[in-house]
């Protein structure tokens, strides 16, 4: 198959570009650097041409509510145009658990208004949620400091590897359309400090780490199973402790 990684020179994008070749696919790691835009479109009607899948993998991580909604909204119209022209038989979102149940001016919502739109589009579709990244859990951390503390919420991840991501993704891809939303997370679910504290530490951070039950998540308030799947969900297989001692090694 022919398959659009629109995002595809990213952390995730680029690993599913990897999986696809060594599977034999025709993958396009497709992004500004290659030429391919989703704001100005330009080269995404070329890049489309003949394509099978497109998978939507572009991020903006802006909290500006004005920005990143028009950000995820005409990039997305971008990519739905072009491979509703196109002819594309499946278009594949990477989205973020707990997006539907979470409202939130800024990117929340702006992810939120970026699945409607594919949902809506009339092309076959699955929209893949995923919860938060292990390689994102130190810029997570860090972005949550008070007076030189470390305060983290009174709830739970279970985050996931990009690789494990990725290999979610090619499964989505190889498979028939859902039309409708895969949930993914890892295989440990625990506090914000089981996996922010050791992340920090790795890195020589020694502030304090303490939970707060009236801290939120960059701004979003959330109670303890507001970013964990509640229903059935694919689990990647890379522990964090595995992952943890990868890092270092």
């Amino acid at each position: 198959m022919r398959i659009v990684v629109a995002g595809g020179t990213g952390l995730i994008g680029s690993k599913a570009v990897a999986l696809l070749r060594a599977r034999g696919h025709d993958a396009v790691p497709a992004a500004p650097e290659t030429g391919f835009d989703t704001i100005t479109g330009r080269g995404v009607k070329d890049a489309l041409q003949a394509a099978d899948v497109v998978i939507d993998v572009t991020n903006r991580v802006v909290f500006d509510p004005e920005t990143v909604m028009n950000f995820f909204t005409t990039s997305t119209r971008t990519l739905l145009d072009a491979g509703r022209d196109a002819g594309v038989q499946h278009h594949v979102l990477l989205s973020i658990v707990g997006v539907d149940r979470l409202s939130h001016p800024g990117y929340l919502n702006a992810k939120a208004a970026q699945e409607r739109l594919v949902a809506g589009s009339g092309l076959a579709f699955t929209t893949v949620r995923s919860t938060q990244f292990f390689e994102n859990l130190p810029a997570m951390g860090a972005g949550m400091v008070r007076d030189d503390e470390i305060v983290l919420p009174d709830a739970d991840l279970q985050p996931i590897a990009a690789a494990d991501v990725a290999a979610a993704l090619i499964e989505v891809v190889t498979s028939t359309p859902r039309d409708g939303v895969v949930e993914i997370a890892g295989p440990e679910r625990e506090s914000f400090a089981r996996f922010i504290r050791p992340v920090l530490a790795a890195q020589g951070d020694v502030r304090p780490v303490r939970t707060d039950a009236t801290a939120g998540y960059f701004g979003v308030p959330i109670v303890r199973d507001s970013l964990v799947p509640l229903g059935e969900a694919r689990i990647g297989r890379t522990a964090f402790d595995d992952w943890s001692a990868s890092q270092t090694s």
